[in-house]
C-alpha cells in the first residue's frame, strides 16, 4: 500500500504552478501520483476499473490522449473519482466500463483530485483546441463552485456523504489545492483566459471566501494562534476527528501546505501576514531535538488492512535534524499518536504495528517552510517600503 506523505502533492503542484506564466508543452504527472499510485498498489472490486497488469502509460506530452481520459472519467456533474490513474492506456473494455458509470457520483476533491484534472485540461485545451476540454474544464469549476460551503471551505466529497468526508478537509492538500488553482485565475493566468467574465468573477469570489475559511480555521489554542487541523465541522468551524486513528490536533504536515499557499499569494493583507508568522512561531515551538525514526526489518504480518514488512522505531540522535510529529493535542501540544480504536496514545513504540509502519506519523517538512520564509519576510519588507 502507498503511504501517505502530507502534502507532498500539494507542494509539487504549487511548484508547477509557480513557473513562468506561459502556456505548458506537458501535463505534470506528479500532481497525478497520488491516484496513480493508489490505482496501481490497492485493488478494489468497488472500482469501476483496476489496474491492469504491465499495462503502458501515456507520455506526459501526449495532451490529447491524456486529456481524452481525463473527459473519459469526468462524472456528470463535473467532478472526477479519485485513485485512477490519468496516463494509463485503457484497453476499449476498460473504458467501456468507465464510460459507462456517468452518472456514479463518487466525486472528490482527495488525492489531488478535481483541480489536477481541470489544469490538464487547461493545458491540453491551450496546444490542441479541442472545445470538449475547454467545456470540460468549465464543468470542473461549476463542480467546484457548487461544492463549496457559505463558509468558504469545501468538503472532502461532493455529493454530501453522511461520514468525515463532509468535513472541511485540508488532508493530502484538498482545499489548498482548489484554492491555488482559483489564485492563478484571480491573478489572471492566461491559461485561463477562455473563462468568460461572468464565471471569472464567481471564482474570484469563491476564492476569497476560500482564503477566509482558512484564517477563520487557524487554532487559537491558550490565546494563542498555532497552526491547523486536517478537518474541520463544515457547521461550527471546529477541529474534527477523521478516519479513526486522525484526532482533532494541530496537524503540522497540512499545515506546510496551508503556509506555502498563503506565502505565495501576491501582495498579502495584514491577516495572511499575521497567520504566516503564527504558523512559523508554532512550527519552531513544535519542534523535536535529538529524535530519529528508523525503518526497521520485522517479520511479515498480515492484517484485514495491510501487510506489514517493516517496524518503526524512535531512537535518540543528538546529530538529528529536527523533527515534528504529524499531530499535536489540543491544548497541552503533546505529541500524540492514535491507535484504529482511537485511543490516543503519547508515543509511537504504543502505536499497534500496521499503523505504526503504516502511516505517515512525523514529518520533517516544517523545516521546508522554516527556510521558504526569511525570504518571503523580506519580500513583504520590500513590498511595504514601496508603498510608503
Amino acid at each position: 500500500m502507498i503511504k501517505r506523505i502530507a502534502c507532498l502533492p500539494l507542494l509539487i503542484l504549487l511548484f508547477s504552478m509557480a513557473k513562468a506564466q506561459q502556456v505548458p508543452v506537458e501535463i505534470d504527472t506528479r500532481p497525478f501520483a497520488d491516484n496513480a499510485g493508489h490505482w496501481y498498489s490497492i485493488y478494489d472490486n468497488k472500482n469501476m476499473i483496476n489496474a491492469s497488469a504491465d499495462r503502458p502509460r501515456y507520455k506526459s506530452t501526449d495532451l490529447k490522449q491524456v486529456a481524452d481520459n481525463i473527459l473519459l472519467f469526468q462524472k456528470a456533474n463535473g467532478g472526477w473519482p479519485k485513485n485512477y490513474d490519468m496516463f494509463a492506456i485503457l484497453t476499449p473494455e476498460q473504458k467501456e466500463k468507465v464510460a459507462a458509470q456517468k452518472n456514479t457520483l463518487n466525486t472528490t476533491f482527495d488525492n489531488g483530485t478535481c483541480y489536477t484534472q481541470i489544469r490538464a485540461l487547461a493545458i491540453a485545451y491551450a496546444s490542441v483546441k479541442d472545445e470538449a476540454y475547454k467545456t470540460a474544464a468549465l464543468k470542473g469549476f461549476k463542480y467546484i463552485l457548487e461544492a463549496q460551503y457559505a463558509n468558504g471551505g469545501w468538503p472532502q466529497y461532493y455529493p454530501l456523504e453522511k461520514t468525515y468526508s463532509r468535513y472541511i478537509t485540508f488532508n493530502d492538500g484538498g482545499m489548498t489545492g482548489i484554492v491555488d488553482l482559483l489564485k492563478n485565475i484571480a491573478e489572471k493566468d492566461p491559461l485561463y483566459d477562455f473563462i468568460d467574465a461572468g464565471l471569472r468573477r464567481q471564482l474570484e469570489k469563491a476564492y476569497k471566501k476560500g482564503i477566509d475559511c482558512i484564517l477563520n480555521t487557524q487554532i487559537v489554542d491558550n490565546g494563542t494562534l498555532t497552526a491547523w487541523c486536517q478537518q474541520y465541522d463544515e457547521v461550527t468551524l471546529q477541529p474534527a476527528w477523521a478516519r479513526k486513528f486522525e484526532p482533532p490536533s494541530i496537524c503540522n504536515g497540512e499545515s506546510v501546505g496551508i503556509v506555502f499557499f498563503l506565502m505565495g499569494i501576491k501582495h498579502p493583507d495584514e491577516r495572511i501576514v499575521s497567520a504566516v508568522n503564527a504558523a512559523m512561531k508554532w512550527f519552531e515551538v513544535s519542534k523535536i531535538y535529538n529524535t530519529v525514526v528508523k525503518t526497521v526489518k520485522a517479520e511479515k504480518m498480515d492484517t484485514p488492512f495491510r501487510v506489514s514488512k517493516t517496524d518503526r522505531v524512535v531512537e535518540t540522535d543528538s546529530t538529528a535534524a529536527p523533527i515534528w510529529t504529524r499531530f499535536y493535542e489540543l491544548k497541552t501540544h503533546r505529541p500524540l499518536f492514535c491507535n484504529r480504536d482511537s485511543k490516543v496514545v503519547y508515543s509511537l513504540a504504543e502505536v499497534d504495528r500496521e499503523r505504526r509502519d503504516g502511516y505517515a506519523w512525523y514529518t520533517y517538512a516544517p523545516q521546508k517552510a522554516l527556510d521558504a520564509y526569511t525570504k518571503w519576510q523580506k519580500q513583504i519588507n520590500q513590498h511595504s517600503t514601496a508603498l510608503q
